[in-house]
């Protein structure tokens, strides 16, 4: 797990619960994204629209319950940001 994926979780979760939901996630991208990318938080051709958000989201809710732990989302923003 790396630090860079620990400071997007805590970015995006906007109500500090310790869980993403995927309106969560939307949102904090479509508002906070270009300062996160600006910031090096996020890679630049990561912040993207609804639709990239929300598929994010799926992919890595693994199981289905339409709340991303840590773990969760960490295995999946990992690998696809390349910080693993």
């Amino acid at each position: 797990m790396s630090d860079k994926a620990r400071r997007l979780f805590e970015a995006l979760d906007l109500n500090g619960d310790g869980l993403l939901t995927r309106e969560e996630v939307i949102n904090a991208l479509r508002t906070k994204g270009p300062s996160l990318a600006a910031t090096g938080v996020i890679p630049s051709w990561g912040v993207q629209g609804v639709d990239a958000s929300s598929a994010l989201f799926d992919a890595a809710d693994q199981n289905g319950d339409a709340a991303l732990t840590f773990e969760e989302f960490t295995a999946v923003v990992d690998r696809r940001f390349g910080w693993s």
